[in-house]
């Protein structure tokens, strides 16, 4: 959860009432010898119960699970609203819940002018059209997200702070508010924080509002990404820090902190910065959109994996669904919650590709992906949790074009080294001779956790250690609050454990949208040659107890984003850095970016701020002044360091 400032207030609220001041062949033989190197344990996984509702059980698709509803436009309107609404029920308050959920929409017209359909989506739900391009399945109606309301028995402390763990892609929604009153009529809202994407959307006929500005306030939040997609008016509205990626919009209503726009045609200009804060890239430099389902006449599924593009800009699917592959479901193997991780292996072994239906996933040693250009999906935010100190994932160095996408993964209680490795690291000596630029390993919607539903330890979040890696959003988080009982935050700090949330080593590396928060030590490493981020958010650890405990080597604190020593080539748009040290306000953090002084490493747009505890001293190298409570919500910019 995070803390949010406008017009010099701050909020700060919790999911948990009781505190309210808390927030919330060759091939074989590489895969047993990964699988051995990454200290693999014998404990087999228990299967996971919860993840189904028994008003649901009847709609199971075939090999996709109980938990996957496919809708057909044949369907009576008032069943199809049922189904949705059982979903939403269910899910809507399900922060740290287990139920995992995809809505996945076959093409066709779903709603009338005078019957529209709505959709409010809740946690851990996929909504998505099965159609090659968005304008195959059009929503006459409108697919939302809006303000949970903490105070008041649901009446008051409304916010979008903690609305997480969510998608919307593939489809037009035609919005049409009939039935819902003035305020709920006058915009589609998405009213999200992180790891909650919009991808290969059409916004026609109203507005997109990314906040809900119809219940009472104080109406934060905290996001985002849209790619891919196309709207008239976008309302941003509370909306702290935004990616927006190679789209097409009308209009941009403001900015709070930090709005980042990469290939979005219809972007608003930079040259004002800091006022707006905006940050506008003419193109991206690297892109490839998410794979996802399609059906065909007959009912067949298949998976289409977008080819990756250079200095792109505007939606891939004008004129057609755009450049990439299609896979048949049947060279998936389709996991279910309950097949073990030696099971799951042995598929990958033989070729196969790998789907997640959704649910929670007992991981007990590395599943490796070591085969170029394979898939792995999951669908309804499905989760793999670490047991026995497993890395869940893998990708070797040999899985040149590799997709990996839509998955969470959980820490165990016993410490990971990290949760999703991308390439060996260089102590093994495994050659780097796999990579392709032109045809990078991609990462798309990945969210990582240490803690929240359950203890967690992890030392590193996210490790890529291959060169010509694209990670295309992802929130790596060590949990802020949640629901393992902790009586309070030092207690947090000490069992809750995670080092470093992202570790980057690899040369030509690209982040393209990278959230990540609350480790501690520096929160995000890049070691690697000819780095590129585009839009950083971080919030350093809520949490150290002492000074004592958040620092090193006569250093106060840690970075929230630190560039190797010995790193020639990086380049940053767009990153903020936050502080709010609510276990000791007294803790001071010297820098929130941390770089070597070199020519070829820039900062372009950077900034830090106080959410009203703590103080960063400065914004990168000792240049730019306090964050500290003398300015609660008010940034520090540095438009580029080094000064041009």
């Amino acid at each position: 959860m995070r803390h949010h400032h406008q017009v010099g207030h701050l909020s700060r609220n919790a999911s948990e009432p009781s505190r309210p001041g808390q927030a919330r062949s060759r091939a074989v033989t590489l895969l047993a010898g990964l699988t051995l190197a990454l200290s693999a344990c014998g404990q087999q996984p228990s299967p996971v119960a919860g993840a189904d509702h028994p008003a649901l059980a009847a709609q199971a698709q075939g090999d996709l699970g109980p938990n996957v509803i496919i809708f057909d436009p044949g369907m009576p309107l008032a069943e199809i609203q049922a189904k949705v609404d059982a979903v939403s029920a269910r899910q809507v308050d399900s922060e740290m819940g287990s139920g995992r959920y995809a809505l996945l929409f076959k093409p066709g017209v779903y709603g009338t002018a005078t019957r529209p359909l709505h959709i409010q989506v809740g946690y851990y739900t996929e909504v998505a059209g099965l159609g090659a391009s968005p304008g195959d399945v059009t929503i006459n109606g409108k697919v939302e997200v809006y303000n949970r309301c903490l105070g008041g028995g649901g009446t008051s402390n409304c916010l979008a702070l903690v609305n997480f763990w969510r998608s919307l892609s593939n489809l037009t929604i035609n919005v049409n508010g009939t039935g819902q009153d003035g305020c709920r009529a006058s915009a589609n809202f998405w009213a999200v924080s992180q790891a909650a994407p919009m991808r290969r959307v059409d916004i026609v006929g109203g507005n997109l509002s990314l906040m809900d500005y119809c219940t009472a306030g104080p109406q934060y939040a905290s996001g985002g990404f849209i790619a891919d997609s196309r709207a008239g008016t976008v309302i941003n509205g509370s909306q702290q820090q935004f990616l927006t990626r190679n789209s097409v919009i009308g209009q941009w209503s403001n900015g709070v902190w930090n709005q980042v726009f990469a290939g979005v045609e219809g972007a608003p200009s930079e040259a004002g910065f800091p006022n707006p804060p905006y940050t506008t890239l003419d193109t991206t430099p690297v892109s490839r959109e998410k794979p996802y389902l399609t059906t065909d006449a007959g009912g067949r599924l298949s998976v289409v994996v977008p080819q990756a593009r250079t200095n792109s800009r505007g939606v891939s699917w004008r004129g057609g669904p755009g450049a990439g592959r299609t896979i048949p479901l049947s060279d998936f193997f389709v996991a279910r919650p309950g097949d073990s991780a030696a099971t799951i292996n042995g598929q990958l072994a033989r070729g196969r590709h790998l789907l997640f239906t959704p649910g929670v996933y007992d991981i007990n040693l590395p599943l490796v992906v070591w085969r170029a250009n394979t898939v792995v999906l999951g669908l309804g935010l499905a989760t793999l949790t670490a047991r026995g100190g497993a890395v869940p994932l893998v990708v070797a160095d040999t899985a040149t074009g590799a997709t990996v996408s839509g998955l969470m993964f959980d820490a165990g209680g016993e410490t990971s080294p990290a949760l999703l490795r991308v390439g060996a690291r260089r102590a093994w000596g495994l050659p780097r001779r796999f990579s392709d630029p032109g045809n990078p390993i991609t990462l798309s919607d990945v969210y990582f956790r240490v803690g929240g539903p359950h203890v967690g330890k992890a030392d590193i979040g996210l490790e890529v250690s291959s060169n010509n890696v694209l990670i295309d959003h992802a929130w790596v988080w060590r949990a802020d609050h949640g629901v393992e009982g902790f009586s309070g935050d030092t207690e947090r700090w000490t069992t809750n454990l995670g080092r470093n949330g992202v570790v980057v080593s690899g040369d030509n590396v690209t982040a393209t949208g990278l959230f990540v928060e609350h480790f501690q030590q520096d929160n995000t490493v890049w070691n690697g040659e000819n780095g590129t981020t585009i839009l950083y958010q971080n919030e350093l650890p809520y949490d150290p107890p002492t000074q004592a405990d958040w620092g090193h080597g006569g250093v106060l604190g840690w970075a929230g984003y630190k560039v190797g020593d010995t790193v020639k080539t990086h380049r940053l748009y767009g990153g903020g850095v936050y502080v709010f040290n609510q276990n000791n306000p007294s803790i001071h953090t010297a820098n929130g970016f941390e770089v070597p002084i070199t020519p070829g490493v820039r900062l372009h747009h950077i900034m830090t701020v106080n959410l009203g505890a703590g103080t960063i001293d400065h914004v990168v190298n000792g240049v730019g002044g306090p964050a500290d409570t003398s300015r609660v919500g008010q940034p520090v910019y540095v438009t580029d360091y080094p000064t041009p």
